[in-house]
């Protein structure tokens, strides 16, 4: 390879390959253009003919996922610059200089991971079944037996909210709703026994982390309204260190959080009382959790696998994201976005706070493919005072075309009208037939809903605003 580039330099500097370039050509992960293939050809005193074959030329190189869930990615190529060693020196040198700290990367990489599965864990499902027994709508005396068979003793204590200021500079409440002290001691604050439901899944976490985990040096924080539902017990500043046991206790809190959910919510029965219920939001009171807990375990117990979930409140803040369908995130938890699209039916809870759900039939644009989404969005209090929308939706298009129907000709349709009629319009009457059956066929009520309103065009960001006229006057200028 060394020789061969060296060769191709002397014949044309310009457009000679490098050493690495080559070696993806070899492996198929890079075609040369024809300036660069005549300068190899005439190393070879060949025509550049001969160095073709019959195989058609890739659009693009991109990652091979399969069936999993989560966005796209993006081609770890050249592969030698993403190798382990590279890596540990580059992520932590990425953290310093962005400000991400070491504690949000790692959520980010169970969020990827959680996504990339689709929420299948069958591990965490089956010891939360033989803990809880498959029994739905678990009392709170239920799950302080199980506690109390585990070995570990419920103290209650007081605590008040506190106002905070988190890293977006948003002011919020917060709230320390338990606390774990090793080695069996759970601290319950006094106004969880206003919220039974938050109660509930305090108790399930630390029933979670007991099983999973060893109770010897387990020292977790549980609370409401701040940055993440998982607070550091310590009150140190935040650093972009990458430290391995700060990664190792994000992931057992979130093994733990989601064993939560397994065991206030087991699949089976909370699968067959979403079917009977049509998958609505209010089904939480019949299992008797919050609706966080409920919408988040829809996503794991429908057979369809194509859901988001948003936790927000703020402007712009998301506490919760999971995205197993691959839509875009409509802001981050990371930074404030300047040009955030105001169509999202979270964004517009937010502004316009009212009673019950509601229901919206979105379009966007996912790479050059429109998708259509229905989303069932609810807004709620939690117990430090905070406003917050939770928001779980599907992905209709896998649908649409398991039906034998064409997913990108209907949305493409759908998109056309949008925006000929300023971003929303009525469902014309013979998609709103096929978005019907589908409705039908996944027992989801809220999507029958969503289509007797206006369809709404939605963007990741308003620098790419389809709409005519643009929501943001750059895009107008374009």
């Amino acid at each position: 390879m060394e020789d061969l580039s060296a060769r191709c330099i002397r014949v044309n500097p310009e457009y000679a390959p490098s050493v690495s370039y080559l070696s993806m050509i070899e492996r198929g992960k890079r075609v040369p253009s024809i300036d660069m293939l005549e300068v190899i050809a005439n190393v070879f005193q060949k025509e550049p003919t001969w160095f073709l074959d019959d195989e058609p030329e890739q659009q693009a190189i991109t990652p091979d996922k399969g069936n999993r869930g989560g966005i796209s990615g993006m081609a770890l190529e050249p592969s030698f610059l993403f190798s382990n060693d590279i890596l540990q020196i580059a992520i932590p040198e990425m953290l310093s200089q962005t400000g991400i700290t070491g504690r949000q990367f790692a959520h980010l990489l169970i969020r990827a991971h959680q996504e990339s599965l689709q929420n299948h864990f069958p591990d965490l499902e089956r010891a939360a079944e033989e803990v809880g027994l498959k029994r739905l709508n678990l009392a709170v005396e239920d799950l302080i037996d199980i506690a109390k068979s585990l070995g570990i003793q419920i103290r209650w204590v007081n605590r008040t909210p506190k106002d905070v200021v988190d890293e977006l500079g948003i002011n919020a409440k917060q709230l320390v709703t338990s606390f774990f002290e090793p080695p069996s001691t759970i601290y319950l604050n006094e106004i969880l026994k206003q919220y039974p439901t938050r109660l509930k899944y305090d108790l399930a976490v630390y029933i979670g982390h007991c099983i999973l985990h060893s109770k010897e040096g387990l020292k977790s924080v549980l609370s409401v309204g701040h940055n993440s539902s998982w607070e550091d017990s310590g009150s140190s500043e935040p650093t972009s260190v990458l430290n391995s046991q700060d990664i190792l206790q994000a992931w057992r809190d979130f093994e733990s959080s989601f064993f939560a959910g397994a065991l206030l919510c087991p699949k089976v029965p909370f699968r067959q009382l979403l079917d009977r219920s049509g998958y609505e939001i209010d089904v939480h009171k019949l299992a008797g959790v919050s609706p966080s807990v409920a919408m988040r375990r829809m996503t794991v117990v429908s057979p369809y696998p194509h859901w988001h979930y948003f936790d927000a409140y703020g402007p712009g803040k998301l506490k919760a994201v999971y995205r197993g369908n691959g839509i875009p995130l409509p802001w981050g938890n990371m930074r404030t976005v300047a040009d955030p699209c105001q169509h999202w039916a979270v964004f517009r809870r937010l502004s316009e706070p009212k009673a019950g759900s509601s229901a919206q039939i979105s379009i966007l644009n996912v790479g050059d493919e429109p998708r259509i989404y229905c989303c069932e969005s609810v807004n709620m209090t939690d117990p430090a005072g905070n406003n917050r929308v939770l928001c779980a939706g599907i992905d209709l298009n896998p649908a649409i075309d398991a039906q034998g129907g064409d997913s990108r000709s209907i949305a493409e349709e759908l998109k056309a009208s949008c925006v000929s009629n300023g971003g929303s319009v009525i469902i014309p009457r013979h998609i709103k037939k096929d978005l019907t059956t589908i409705a039908k066929i996944l027992n989801i009520n809220w999507i029958e809903r969503g289509i007797e309103t206006e369809a709404r065009l939605i963007c990741s960001r308003g620098g790419s605003c389809p709409r005519k006229p643009s929501c943001y006057a750059k895009c107008g200028e374009e």
